[in-house]
């Protein structure tokens, strides 16, 4: 939610103090009711009639105020199981009735139709229901009716009509009434709430159209996300950023400064990496990559094994494991540039020594659930595509040569293929001993992908001598694993599937290589 101080970017030539309007009649009917009794205690401070429906008509009259019933108002009771409560003409009259326009006037004044001027309501939890796994007839009496109609009546009719559509609003609209005087508002607060009401009602609207969507072929996209955060900027200084989500449900930041575009992208792509990973590891991601990625018995013994791939990308890195970090692992990563670290926990020593820079992210993951589709923007439109959450077994790995994988090299070809699988395509991963040695990435040939990852190696002096190789995509001419063999490579996963296979298995039967396919394409664009 943009804070209450923000409205003058919303609005298009308004005056914020023109057209204060006094609210002289409320109808609140809400589920959420903490924070409430501060707003109500305003309104009846300065003479505000209240209406209210059921739970909320009890808790107005328990804080000592008088409060009419709508069932009094309309002079119909709650029917149909409580699928009908406030919808009547003296209801949403009250709402709509433009006060300036003399016709509607004489209308409300010949059916007798107060003024309502401030609405504050809330929605059934319809997709807390649905996370609940409830049943569908449950499911569908949470679709709410009532209230919607009334946020978008008191949406529309912001002219006259102030509208809380969730509990998200109560404490802006607490500031407005209290810097108001006199419960008023004005029409650029009135404005606001209209927009973050339409926003309640689209985003709900959106969540049933998915329910009914899930099950087919999606016929439209409807996403919807709340809880916008302004960026300090984009990808670059001179580009906007804006973050949508819930960072807060995820991660618990301890320590740092800001979090910005570039730190975001990162760090979600060493969360998507880092779960695949079971054992103790420590990743470095740079740009979206990892530069250096371990698994140890232990946590130090895994940092110092993955800073030990690429100590220069590693300047800056932003750094994942899915273990405690203890005082003697962030000694030894306090001594290079840390732009974010993330781990489920930390110890009291670590984070007194983490903590020594100012500007350092230090982030707690919270256990949470990644969502299966991947949405991207793309000329005008959006491309939508499941999760790649499929990590191979050795029972996966079909062999392609005569000679056959030992468990160790198993072990450190399903490593390299999780490597592999979260880097920019064309991507190869050279790893031994569960550490990753060099990679290749986001090049436009494999075999370019390749020659990169040995030069780096080699200026690392990492040893690829019985190292094994990953290839995101199947190899299209045997010269790949040929280069690869030449550097040390002793053993290869690859999907498979190349109308030239033969040329790559050839050249590994005549020397010596063993190669496995998965059957499984991991690009990565």
């Amino acid at each position: 939610m943009l804070f209450f101080n923000n409205f003058a970017a919303d609005l298009v030539g308004i005056n914020l103090m023109a057209q204060n309007k006094k609210i002289k009649t409320a109808l609140v009917s809400v589920f959420h009711k903490d924070g409430l009794e501060a707003i109500l205690k305003v309104l009846n401070d300065n003479g505000v009639k209240f209406l209210s429906t059921g739970g909320t008509q009890k808790f107005i009259k328990e804080l000592g105020y008088e409060c009419g019933a709508v069932e009094d108002l309309t002079g119909y009771p709650s029917i149909l199981g409580g699928r009908v409560k406030t919808l009547h003409p003296k209801v949403f009259g009250g709402i709509l009735g433009r006060r300036e326009n003399a016709g509607d006037g004489e209308e409300m004044a010949k059916y007798e139709i107060p003024e309502i001027d401030l609405v504050i309501v809330d929605l059934y939890p319809f997709e807390d229901t649905v996370a609940q796994g409830a049943a569908e007839a449950d499911i569908i009496e949470k679709i709410d009716i009532g209230g919607i109609s009334l946020i978008r009546a008191a949406a529309k009719n912001y002219n006259d009509v102030a509208i809380v559509a969730s509990k998200a609003q109560y404490a802006p609209l607490l500031k407005m009434l209290t810097e108001n005087g006199e419960a008023s508002t004005s029409l650029a607060q009135r404005r606001w709430l209209a927009k973050e009401a339409f926003g309640v009602s689209s985003a709900y609207d959106s969540h049933i159209f998915n329910y009914f969507d899930g099950e087919e072929e999606p016929s439209a996209l409807r996403y919807a996300l709340n809880g916008a955060k302004k960026l300090r900027y984009g990808e670059n200084p001179h580009q906007k950023g804006y973050y949508f989500g819930n960072f807060d449900e995820m991660f618990t930041q301890l320590h740092g400064k800001e979090i910005s575009y570039n730190n975001l992208l990162d760090i979600d792509a060493a969360v998507n990496l880092i779960n695949d990973f079971d054992e103790t590891t420590f990743v470095v991601m740079k740009h979206n990559n990892a530069c250096g990625i371990a698994s140890r018995p232990t946590v130090l013994e895994a940092w110092k094994a993955a800073l030990a791939c690429d100590p220069v990308s590693a300047f800056g890195g932003v750094l994942i494991t899915n273990r405690e970090i203890d005082g003697a692992t962030a000694e030894e990563m306090n001594k290079i540039f840390i732009e974010v670290c993330m781990a489920p926990s930390y110890t009291d020593e670590a984070l007194k020594i983490l903590e020594q820079k100012k500007n350092r992210i230090i982030l707690v993951m919270k256990p949470f659930k990644s969502q299966n589709l991947l949405c991207r923007s793309v000329l005008n439109g959006a491309l939508v595509q499941e999760r790649d959450t499929h990590v191979e077994t050795p029972e996966e790995l079909e062999p392609m040569t005569e000679k056959n994988i030992t468990p160790e090299q198993a072990e450190d070809l399903i490593f390299a293929n999780k490597v592999v699988k979260h880097s920019k395509s064309n991507s190869i991963v050279l790893a031994k001993n569960k550490q990753l040695c060099a990679s290749g990435v986001g090049q436009t040939s494999r075999v370019d992908a390749l020659k990169q990852a040995i030069e780096k190696a080699q200026n690392f002096k990492m040893d690829l001598n019985g190292a094994v190789m990953a290839s995101d995509a199947f190899f299209p001419f045997g010269d790949c694993v040929q280069i690869a063999h030449e550097a040390g490579i002793t053993a290869v996963i690859q999907p498979g599937g190349s109308v030239r296979d033969n040329e790559s298995v050839d050249y590994c039967n005549n020397n010596g290589v063993a190669m496995v396919k998965t059957g499984i394409r991991h690009f990565k664009h």
